[in-house]
């Protein structure tokens, strides 16, 4: 249904909108109590990524998690970023230029079109693929791409249990201009971790509501 952000055509659109405004509302979740930063980081150690790696990043958005990737893989590895918008991807960009990283890729692809590389070291979505309407098979794409040791991370927002899922609908309607939806709130890609990797692990923060999965090439 048009207006549940539940097609690729609908957030590339959002996107292409917001991507002006997209980090000054990250950091504006702050004020809400989101710890965005701390998340972030948590995701990307999640990775145990090293020195020479290549790591892909789906949904790259406008790079912010470029410097702490940097600060694992160091200049001889590298970063591939990808995103279905353009316009997030020339702020991505702009980054990269800004900072003269030389060891960075910018892809314009949506998830479910992207062809992962054969033996990358690490993957990583934060916050994006709740957005993606074919998820798990983005994830078991990955997962077989990935080269032995290397990991899948994702750090999204799940309808959570207990009393707090009642505070849902004031969460989607506060972020929905963004692009979240009650539908994509039910969308488990932390059920697709564990199918397709081994030694999957998963994480709550923020009362169950965000969450971070993570898991081995199996």
């Amino acid at each position: 249904m048009r207006g549940d952000f539940t097609t690729r055509e609908e957030i590339r659109d959002i996107y292409q909108k917001r991507a002006w405004i997209y980090e000054l509302a990250v950091h504006a979740c702050y004020l809400l109590g989101f710890r965005i930063r701390r998340y972030r980081r948590l995701a990307v150690k999640a990775l145990a990524l090293r020195t020479g790696d290549t790591v892909v990043e789906i949904g790259c958005g406008t790079g912010m998690n470029f410097p702490l990737l940097q600060a694992k893989v160091g200049p001889r590895g590298r970063i591939i970023g990808v995103d279905i918008s353009e316009a997030m991807l020339k702020r991505a960009e702009n980054r990269v230029n800004d900072a003269g990283w030389k060891n960075v890729e910018l892809v314009l692809s949506s998830a479910a079109d992207y062809s992962f590389p054969d033996g990358v070291d690490g993957i990583i979505a934060t916050g994006v693929l709740t957005y993606e309407p074919d998820y798990d098979k983005v994830i078991e794409r990955g997962a077989q791409a990935i080269a032995r040791g290397g990991r899948w991370v994702v750090f999204d927002y799940k309808m959570p249990s207990g009393w707090i899922r009642h505070l849902v609908p004031l969460f989607v309607r506060i972020f929905r201009g963004f692009g979240i939806s009650m539908a994509l709130v039910e969308r488990t890609p932390a059920c697709s971790i564990k199918q397709h990797l081994r030694n999957a692990k998963i994480d709550e923060f923020y009362f169950g509501l965000l969450f971070i999965a993570s898991g081995e090439r199996p």
